[in-house]
């Protein structure tokens, strides 16, 4: 499995309520929620994300409220992967149960910038930086969590057995 996109960047404590605000939860429909991707933090990022782009992001990425809709809303907005030198628990675990990549790396999370081009392989969790020709190494996903991945979810992966 590989990813590979332009790069939104954010910093630290990036939480659900920025993410998908708040206004926005009476719809499950994650192509909704994902037309209000980001907007309090960044207003420009739902028009401007593409199919397969990446979300960089600093320490704490996630927290907040535990509801799914955050992972979702990003994964409905086309992003391929985020990366980020920390997760909050809960959001790590719904990004997976919704088929969201996700994958911690310090050195990524400061040495990519917005707008770089990055690739990255999930089978051996390297991260590439093609506009820098720099390149770090990430956590690489088990195979069953990127079964759950490529199988759109938990839920699917569990319909697929």
């Amino acid at each position: 499995m590989k990813a590979n996109g332009t790069v939104f960047k954010y910093g630290d404590n990036v939480d659900t309520d920025v993410i998908i605000p708040a206004r926005y939860l009476n719809s499950s429909d994650g192509f909704e929620l994902a037309k209000h991707c980001m907007e309090d933090i960044d207003g420009d990022f739902a028009k401007n994300v593409k199919a397969g782009d990446i979300i960089v992001a600093a320490k704490n990425f996630g927290c907040g409220s535990s509801r799914e809709h955050a992972p979702l809303a990003i994964k409905c907005a086309g992003v391929s992967c985020v990366i980020a030198e920390t997760f909050a628990r809960i959001f790590y675990r719904n990004a997976i149960n919704i088929g969201l990549p996700i994958i911690e790396c310090k050195e990524a999370a400061e040495g990519i910038d917005a707008g770089d081009q990055v690739e990255i392989d999930f089978d051996s969790g390297m991260i590439y930086n093609r506009t820098k020709g720099t390149q770090f190494q990430g956590q690489p996903f088990p195979e069953f969590m990127q079964k759950i991945i490529s199988s759109g979810g938990l839920m699917n992966y569990i319909n697929e057995k």
